[in-house]
């Protein structure tokens, strides 16, 4: 990217610090939730969305238990404290992810079965409709941008070029932004069709 036109100006550097920071949070955000995004393969990152009541509160199983996947088709849930395997058994139970915890008493295997045709496109629309939401946070923060350099030049802090600048650059920005989670996007969804 070249040089940064608001970097250089002082009223307008906190600006795009602040615009650029929340724009890669709304990416960061994105990838966690692709993550955790199933696919044909086992992954720890299956169960990060579930919380599991105990100790009075809700926790995520991987802070409970370490979680593995020895085989490409198991999740191997060992809990540092044995009196919560069942909280964390009704938990995966009533996640509605599809899976079926088998438990011993020590550990819980759970078995990830292989997904449908049907299964595969629609966890691809979930995808998709993910996407859009990040895709809305960002241009949300872009917004919220535009409507602070409008108030800075409004005010003759800035002036009407370095307006236009950095409206611009603001516009790249979210375009990067938005070309790099749709990129992401289309490799998980690539990978999650592949049989």
């Amino acid at each position: 990217m070249a040089v940064s036109t608001m970097a250089g100006i002082p009223a307008l550097k906190e600006i795009s610090t602040d615009l650029k920071r929340r724009m890669d949070q709304a990416v960061a955000t994105f990838q966690a939730s692709l993550a955790s995004t199933r696919t044909g393969r086992a992954s720890v990152h299956m169960l990060d969305q579930i919380k599991v009541e105990c100790y009075g509160t809700h926790m995520p199983i991987n802070q409970l238990a370490q979680v593995s996947t020895p085989e490409a088709q198991l999740i191997v849930i060992a809990p540092y404290d044995p009196a919560v395997l069942k909280e964390i058994e009704k938990a995966l139970q009533g996640a509605d992810l599809g899976f079926n915890p088998q438990s011993d008493g020590k550990v819980i295997r759970v078995p990830v079965p292989p997904m449908t045709e049907e299964r595969r496109r629609d966890v691809c629309k979930h995808l998709n409709k993910v996407l859009e939401e990040h895709r809305t946070a960002v241009r949300n923060v872009r917004r919220d941008g535009n409507d602070a350099l409008k108030k800075l030049a409004k005010d003759k802090k800035i002036s009407e070029d370095e307006e236009k600048r950095s409206l611009d650059e603001v516009q790249k920005m979210t375009d990067e932004e938005i070309r790099r989670m749709e990129e992401l996007s289309r490799k998980k969804e690539a990978e999650v069709m592949q049989v």
